[in-house]
């Protein structure tokens, strides 16, 4: 990376950029760039908004929707020994572009993985944003090492914070479609999704999905983070994650620049008391039990709007803010039984219907010809524990007491002999 760009082990991101002036020069320098985003966005983001009604849902394949971010470098071993733990069938891991001598070092990793589902996110920086030659060199490379073993691109991430080098959406569109030309004329068979743009920023969506640059999607990838201080069912701007999902989905239906594939590809909450390793300041951060609450109602609800055909856990091992603790050993956060429990009654699940009456959720799925609910509330009540339910806890426990406690953590609720 150049000098000016630093990467922090810690938080597994790049530093904020320090030198002001650069900033300052480099925006004026893209500002035209800069009005086109906010052009595009004055006219598709109402226009869109109006839509969402109107958009269909899809039939999900839920064996792959449930996908983990992982590090194929952290603790190889034992990454490989809690996949196979967890029994998750879809892997996102991240390849630097400046560092191409580990390309190997990655192929081996997905080689050990077996038959799972690899999703690669190709991250950028300044030198590959800026020389497309050394882009389109380097990216030969990786596709035709990885032929056959990899089963879809995300080109690019975090593509609206100057620190990860883009300062322009055009500066992403000429990325992208250095990519695509490559696709187009070595490797017709690479699926490339795009454009990563993180948070609730659909201003910058909007100019990825709607310009004049000749390429095109296999699929729409989103950071879609919500507010790190809340559930997934708090509101910023009015919207909920619900919301959030309807309109980036209507959207990626409208754009002629893609096909009607939505990935959330980078999903997690900063754990309190863990800085260095936090992604964020100790303020945004929460404790444990809640981060595993927040994080499977987030699954949850993007399940229910049959709109994303994955969402990622950023990611198995990362003390500030993943699945494993791995700074003195390899100890596994409450979240990691959740998200296994999670995987053991959803992974094969048929959406049904999702309910919601003042701030109580029902989730209703079909499982092995068994009918699930899926029970949390935003605000503490009770549910009578009657004879004909089969009851487990987040964390798989069965629970037989005759008066169920509804709240933040989700109950697993089968119902014995339902006349499907």
């Amino acid at each position: 990376m150049q000098k000016i760009f630093k990467w922090d082990e810690y938080s597994d991101q790049p530093y904020q950029i320090k030198d002001k002036n650069y900033k300052k020069k480099m925006r004026k320098k893209e500002f035209s760039s800069l009005l086109k985003t906010f052009l595009t966005a004055l006219v598709v983001l109402p226009f869109s908004l109006m839509l969402i009604p109107f958009v269909k849902r899809k039939t999900l394949d839920t064996k792959n929707f449930f996908t983990l971010g992982v590090d194929f470098q952290r603790e190889p071993q034992e990454t490989l020994k809690l996949i196979d733990e967890l029994k998750v069938n879809s892997l996102l891991l991240r390849f630097k572009l400046w560092e191409m001598e580990n390309l190997k070092e990655l192929k081996n990793f997905i080689l050990a993985c077996g038959d799972k589902q690899i999703t690669l996110k190709i991250i950028q920086d300044r030198d590959h944003i800026e020389d497309l030659e050394l882009l389109k060199t380097d990216l030969q490379t990786i596709f035709s090492t990885l032929d056959g073993h990899v089963d879809i691109y995300e080109m690019g991430t975090t593509i609206n914070r100057a620190k990860w080098g883009f300062f322009s959406v055009d500066e992403y569109n000429r990325f992208f479609k250095t990519a695509y030309d490559l696709k187009k004329d070595k490797f017709p068979h690479a699926m490339l999704i795009g454009s990563g743009v993180i948070d609730f920023e659909y201003h910058f969506t909007a100019h990825t999905l709607f310009n004049f640059f000749k390429y095109h999607y296999d699929g729409v990838s989103s950071l879609l983070y919500v507010d790190r201080r809340g559930s997934p069912e708090n509101t910023q701007l009015g919207f909920n994650l619900s919301d959030k999902i309807a309109w980036l989905s209507t959207m990626v239906w409208l754009s002629p620049k893609t096909k009607n594939r939505l990935y959330i590809t980078e999903a997690n909450y900063p754990l309190s008391n863990t800085a260095p390793y936090a992604p964020t300041s100790e303020f945004e951060c929460i404790d444990l039990d809640s981060y595993g609450d927040f994080m499977l109602r987030y699954y949850l609800l993007s399940f229910a709007s049959q709109q994303v055909d994955f969402v990622s856990w950023h990611q198995l091992i990362a003390p500030g803010y993943g699945l494993v603790d791995n700074r003195k050993g390899i100890k596994k956060y409450p979240a990691f039984q959740t998200y296994k429990t999670m995987l053991k009654h959803l992974k094969n699940a048929q959406f049904l219907r999702l309910d919601i009456k003042r701030g109580y959720y029902i989730l209703q799925c079909l499982v092995d010809e068994k009918l699930l609910q899926i029970h949390w509330s935003l605000k503490k009540t009770a549910l009578k524990n009657e004879d004909f339910f089969e009851v487990y806890s987040k964390d798989d426990k069965l629970i037989q007491n005759g008066v169920l406690n509804i709240g933040s953590s989700p109950l697993y609720i089968y119902i014995k002999d339902a006349k499907l």
